[in-house]
Parts: structure tokens; C-alpha cells; sequence
């Protein structure tokens, strides 16, 4: 298992809300937070971070750092890739946490 993605699992952990009902998952590599059925955010093994933010908020997630999320060849849309060092901090952490939140609240619960 990766350290950095195991320690920004915990730091994601510790952010949620705490009356908000998040599972766990491992997929991408990684460990996926979802929020009512829906992945809201993913570290992965190298310390960065997946982050839902869905279509619409893709020019401000890329206008603050992030970089479009794909998987081989294929663009995952709505999707960004945020690196380690942009969440370095718990309020930059948590930023990105409550963006993603913000855009999962949105969608029907799965």
C-alpha cells in the first residue's frame, strides 16, 4: 500500500462532515470517498487526488491548479487530477473536498 495515499485517505477522513454518510471503496487505485452512491474525491498511490467536480465546474477547478482527469486515452469528464502538493494543507485539502461535495450534492443519490 502507498503511504502518501493512505495518509491523504486519513486527512479526507478527517474533513468529512460529520453527519454526511461516506463509504469507502477501493477503485483507480486508490481509495474512493462516496457520498450518497456518488464518489465525491480518490487519493491515489502516488499522493495525489481524484476530485468530482462535475462539468460545470471544470474551467474553475482547472483555472485553480488541477489538471483534467484521464484514464489511458480516454478523458474522464467531470473528473479532475489535483497533485499532492495542492493539498498539502488542511485548508487547501479541505477546499477541494468541499468543492467536490458541493458538485455530488447535486446528483441523485445511487
Amino acid at each position: 500500500m502507498s503511504l502518501a495515499r493512505e495518509e491523504l485517505a486519513d486527512r479526507v477522513r478527517d474533513l468529512l462532515p460529520p453527519n454526511a454518510i461516506v463509504r469507502e471503496k477501493r477503485m483507480f487505485g486508490g481509495i474512493a470517498f462516496i457520498l450518497n452512491g456518488n464518489m465525491l474525491v480518490c487519493p491515489v498511490k502516488d499522493g495525489s487526488m481524484m476530485v468530482r467536480v462535475g462539468k460545470e465546474g471544470m474551467t474553475e477547478a482547472l483555472e485553480h491548479g488541477a489538471e483534467q482527469m484521464t484514464m489511458g486515452e480516454r478523458t474522464m469528464a467531470g473528473f479532475v487530477i489535483v497533485t499532492g502538493d495542492m493539498v498539502e494543507d488542511e485548508d487547501s485539502l479541505a477546499a477541494w473536498i468541499d468543492r467536490a461535495r458541493r458538485f455530488v450534492e447535486t446528483l441523485p443519490a445511487q
